[in-house]
């Protein structure tokens, strides 16, 4: 009997296979006495160095088949294994309780897990996945079980899970691994970014795959539209197979499009960017044919390490960045680093809201030997290539002025110093806070560009927390007050002869797109996955047709009424 599961489309494409369970073994826990706790670390401490030895495996085959981004979840895992906070209470524990180190390990790590989880933000919930990991890898080795080895599938299967782990993801081989179901996780959850590097079809969240889908069953995936067919008939299975078929032709077509610039049917240019995390992403972001990078987040280069990156890595980090990019823009963002995102080593005091609070460059103005390492490396960074400098989470001119000015000493120093530097350099902001949208028109006097951020700016003018389920429905891109903002920031920028971009996840949604095309919008930045659908949707679009309907979306009550007109406008399914 054929079975439909909905969950959410994590990862785009049609894979059809049969189901392969990866199983969470018993990690049951006893307690018991114990007479030699000095023994008993000693027990606790070789398991940790053969979780370590795991791990550093693991990581260098991330490294080698999906990049040193993804790879950087492995140092993050590393880093857990040898972090003091973690480990000396579990010591303490096996001392003073005399008792055994997987009930002392079990204990603490699930004591962590739970403070993380409890944090309203999507970072804290990766750290305590991350944690969670890291704890059964080594619980695994104390109590002698063995772990389910992804690397070690040799047939077409689709992974069906409760969730996938960061290293049981790393370690899928994309020969036999066509697609995975889970029972939890969101699109911005390890599994789903993973399956989008991957290039392999997944739907997560569908809360009972591994109750419904046994081993053998056939499965279809449909990464397109977040369903899960279990056993299809023959009818369903052949739907199937021309929907994949169709997507895969569609995907060919696209590809046509990668050396193109994006024209749209009346003959205007727009620019089609790509956001970027760390350098390996620029391979990406080549492949699918941007014409630059919209958003290079400086901020990985921070994370996952025990202490802040020197000058020189950055200045590398850029350099490679800019070479490989031959010319083409780029837009890097400074650090933004706060909110869901910590340095565990700036020991920052804990806030009730940190998405309002010490963050980004609220954060940099307050610590400037930080700033000014990252304005340096930048500064020396741009004479290999087209580089343009924006700062984050911009409130007020008062903070936009003394960025500039701290970015403009550095540059004199290194001037000063016979350091070559980049003569024309663009200096933008993003705009992510309402008080700065609705001030847009004193801002584009002083600016070179603005990047609207819509993630953010949407949860800020909603006042919802994007992360938070009950309020999710409050995460409306199509409101007619976001795109009012919007409307209002492109104006503005145009009135003064400079131009505006969005790095937001909107600014690739195939609904936003002829809204933000009609509203003047001159770049778009996105995944790189999205940048070629994209330039085959912009290439069927009239700029002036666009525009032509801008006072009529603008005036609109709901964004309910917004989607239904722009779906029957331009024939959107």
């Amino acid at each position: 009997m054929s079975k439909n599961i909905t969950g959410i489309a994590a990862s785009s494409g049609i894979a059809i296979a049969k189901a392969y369970r990866l199983e969470t073994p018993n990690f049951t826990v006893e307690k018991y006495d114990i007479t030699d706790p000095q023994a008993e670390i000693e027990r606790f401490e070789a398991a940790i160095v053969k979780a370590k030895g795991e791990l550093e495996q693991i990581q260098a085959h991330a490294l080698r088949e999906l990049g040193e981004d993804k790879a950087a979840i492995f140092s993050a895992h590393l880093l857990v294994l040898s972090d003091p906070e973690l480990l000396n209470p579990v010591k303490d524990k096996i001392k003073a309780e005399k008792v055994n180190a997987e009930y002392a390990w079990n204990e603490t790590t699930s004591m962590f897990v739970a403070m993380f989880e409890s944090m309203n933000n999507e970072y804290m919930k990766e750290r305590a996945a991350d944690i969670r990991d890291v704890a059964k890898r080594v619980l695994a080795h104390l109590l002698g079980i063995a772990i389910s080895n992804p690397s070690l599938i040799s047939e077409e299967v689709i992974i069906i899970a409760e969730d996938l782990t960061p290293s049981d993801t790393a370690q899928l081989n994309r020969q036999y691994v066509k697609g995975f179901a889970t029972d939890i996780g969101g699109r911005t959850s390890h599994s789903a970014i993973m399956a989008r590097s991957l290039e392999i079809p997944a739907v997560v969240g569908t809360k009972c795959a591994t109750a419904e889908i046994q081993n053998g069953d056939v499965v279809i995936i449909d990464g397109l539209d977040g369903q899960v067919v279990v056993n299809p008939s023959s009818d369903v299975l052949a739907h199937y197979e021309e929907k994949r078929e169709r997507f895969e032709k569609q995907k060919a077509e696209w590809a046509k499009l990668v050396h193109e610039s994006t024209v749209t049917s009346d003959g205007h240019h727009v620019e089609l960017a790509a956001n970027i995390g760390t350098p390996e992403d620029v391979k990406g972001v080549l492949a699918n044919g941007a014409e630059g990078i919209g958003l290079y987040r400086t901020e990985f280069l921070y994370m996952g390490r025990s202490e802040l990156p020197t000058e020189e890595e950055q200045f590398e980090a850029y350099k490679v960045v800019l070479e490989q990019m031959q010319g083409k823009p780029v837009v890097v963002r400074t650090l933004d680093i706060g909110g869901d995102k910590e340095l565990p080593y700036l020991d920052l005091p804990k806030e009730m809201n940190p998405f309002l609070g010490f963050r980004a460059i609220r954060l940099c103005l307050e610590m400037q030997d930080m700033f000014r390492t990252q304005l340096r490396a930048l500064l020396r960074a741009s004479v290999y290539g087209n580089l343009k400098i924006m700062f984050p989470m911009i409130a007020t001119l008062e903070e936009f002025r003394q960025a500039k000015a701290i970015l403009l000493e550095e540059k004199e120093k290194l001037q000063h110093e016979g350091i070559p530097v980049a003569e024309e350099i663009e200096i933008g902001m993003m705009v992510e806070i309402p008080a700065a949208a609705v001030l847009a028109d004193q801002f584009a006097k002083e600016v070179d560009f603005f990047s609207i951020g819509t993630n953010d700016l949407i949860q800020y003018t909603m006042a919802a927390d994007r992360m938070n389920e009950r309020v999710s429905y409050l995460y409306q891109p199509y409101n007619p007050a976001i795109l009012r903002l919007v409307h209002h920031v492109i104006e503005a920028a145009h009135k003064e002869g400079k131009w505006a971009g969005m790095c937001g996840e909107m600014a690739g949604d195939e609904l936003a797109i002829p809204i933000l095309l009609g509203l003047g919008l001159d770049e778009f930045s996105m995944s790189a996955t999205s940048v070629l659908r994209a330039r085959s949707q912009m290439k069927k679009l009239s700029k002036t047709e666009a525009a032509s309907f801008k006072e009529a979306i603008l005036s609109m009550s709901t964004a309910e009424e917004v989607v239904a007109f722009v779906k029957q406008t331009f024939h959107i399914e």
